[in-house]
């Protein structure tokens, strides 16, 4: 095995690249464009084909696609919408960038999960009429999304997906038939991410997948200044004495953002996209393997299990930790995991406990969050480890915690 100066570094995640995805890339640096190309609609198709959606649209990072799906429901000032206090800060924040409110709802202590309850419970108490809510799949697993669209359909809410941990991830409907995360089948829009550390990466970038065209176009002229070259208002401008585009002509129709994702990016999220298939059956079975050798340590480290009918991919391999059983705080149990090579993260800090959102809401009481904050753990989790890293990773956390 060697000497702990001769095992590398095993950080919670990476991306992991292979020649193709280098290929890619050095394809569009040779090519005639860096940036609104061939490759963005090439990728956009191939992920709407992959989550089985019939639009995808394109952007700069997951935050913009929060964002963008967040302005074309329109919400704004005198609206509320629904935010599990377990996320990352962009879920909340793309709703206070357009105007809106947020209102925190507590999650599972286990999964991390926003339900049904929760939402009814977090509704109860918003300050202005729900608009929408955001149910998150959070490292992965996925919320209950027919029991929650149900909900939003008889109050008439929208319902946006922050499926940005989640790609690859199925469901088994009622009837038996498969639905994929992302096919919005239960959501007006899904959201994804493809920062370094997700299951897919382009290195940043975004895509919101829909099934009503009107709003995968109103997100194409917002992710681009709100600018067009086609449906033209100024008339008089637009066209020549003969009723022809004039050739230099584009319009501001609405207050817009660059939020375009370049050619480069582009070029490996379609790479590794074509293998999401592979990557996600590696993940399975990296899954699989901590579960089984992580058993022994219960209950002092408890796994997670699935929820009902769903197959989930994950993003994270998040366990929960008994910190008082162990005799340390997790900070020091942290400490003594990176000082043997063994990289691990907290994720998240309950949103709602964030000095910007404390301040302008309060502090509300949500038991599960607090909870699921306070055990939870991610462990070492990408497609680059073997099988011999995660047994280092077991044995690590068993030497660290004891049995």
């Amino acid at each position: 095995m060697g000497t702990m100066a001769d095992l590398p570094f095993l950080p919670y995640g990476k991306p992991v690249l292979d020649r193709d995805d280098i290929e890619a890339v050095t394809a569009v640096l040779e090519s005639d464009f860096l940036t609104m190309g061939p490759q963005i609609g090439a990728f956009e198709q191939a992920f709407a084909e992959t989550t089985a959606a019939p639009h995808a649209v394109a952007c700069s990072n997951g935050t913009a696609a929060l964002h963008l799906a967040t302005m074309a429901l329109g919400i704004g000032p005198g609206d509320t919408v629904v935010v599990p206090a377990i996320t990352f800060l962009a879920t909340a924040n793309a709703v206070r960038m357009t105007g809106g409110e947020v209102v925190f709802a507590d999650v599972d202590p286990t999964t991390g999960l926003m339900l049904p309850d929760h939402v009814e419970e977090a509704a109860a108490r918003a300050a202005s009429p729900v608009k929408a809510v955001y149910p998150v799949h959070m490292a992965g697993r996925l919320v209950d999304m027919p029991a929650v669209a149900a909900m939003a359909a008889k109050k008439g809410w929208a319902i946006v997906e922050d499926s940005c941990h989640a790609l690859g991830g199925r469901y088994r409907h009622a009837d038996g038939s498969d639905g994929r995360v992302g096919d919005c089948r239960y959501a007006d829009m899904a959201v994804f991410s493809f920062h370094p550390t997700k299951t897919i990466s382009s290195g940043e970038g975004g895509m919101i997948t829909c099934r009503d065209a009107a709003m995968r176009d109103r997100m194409l002229l917002l992710r681009n200044h709100g600018m067009t070259k086609d449906g033209f208002v100024n008339r008089d401008l637009a066209f020549d004495s003969e009723g022809a585009p004039n050739p230099w002509y584009y319009e501001m129709q609405a207050l817009g953002f660059n939020y375009r994702l370049s050619e480069i990016h582009c070029a490996l999220g379609l790479s590794q996209t074509r293998k999401l298939d592979r990557i996600a059956a590696r993940r399975r079975e990296m899954r699989a393997l901590y579960d089984e050798r992580l058993a022994p340590l219960a209950p002092t480290l408890r796994t997670v299990g699935d929820q009902g009918n769903s197959d989930a991919v994950l993003h994270l391999y998040l366990v929960h930790i008994d910190f008082a059983a162990v005799g340390m705080d997790r900070a020091a149990v942290m400490n003594r995991l990176k000082a043997a090579g063994i990289g691990t993260q907290v994720l998240y800090t309950p949103v709602a406990w964030q000095p910007y959102y404390r301040a302008r809401y309060g502090m509300p009481d949500l038991p599960g969050a607090a909870a699921f904050y306070g055990s939870s753990l991610a462990l070492p989790f990408y497609n680059g480890l073997s099988d011999a890293d995660i047994d280092r990773v077991v044995d690590t956390v068993t030497a660290v915690i004891g049995n």
